[in-house]
């Protein structure tokens, strides 16, 4: 089945939270250093969130959580239905 995300992924080595290493020590190691909250020799994990502007994820958040609502208002009650027939014809669509 495809997946229903209209971007296509990163590599996984681009993913935060992943890593290329598929060593069994080096995993296991990630694994322990995740749950105790800190490194093996006692400094702290690198934070992913450290690089980003805390003012532009607030503006992010409030634009993304609108979005599709404020369309739908805007748009036509006759072409909203539109839509959604075509949706619907496409989700139940036999091949």
């Amino acid at each position: 089945m495809p997946t229903r995300s209209s971007k296509p992924k990163p590599p996984a080595a681009k993913r935060p939270g992943t890593s290329r290493d598929h060593d069994f020590a080096t995993v296991a190691r990630n694994v322990v250093e995740q749950a105790i909250g800190e490194k093996l020799d006692g400094s702290p994990l690198d934070d992913p969130q450290a690089e980003k502007n805390p003012a532009a994820v607030a503006l992010g958040k409030l634009g993304g959580s609108k979005g599709g609502a404020a369309r739908a208002k805007a748009l036509p009650k006759a072409r909203r239905v539109a839509i959604a027939k075509k949706a619907a014809q496409a989700r139940w669509k036999k091949e």
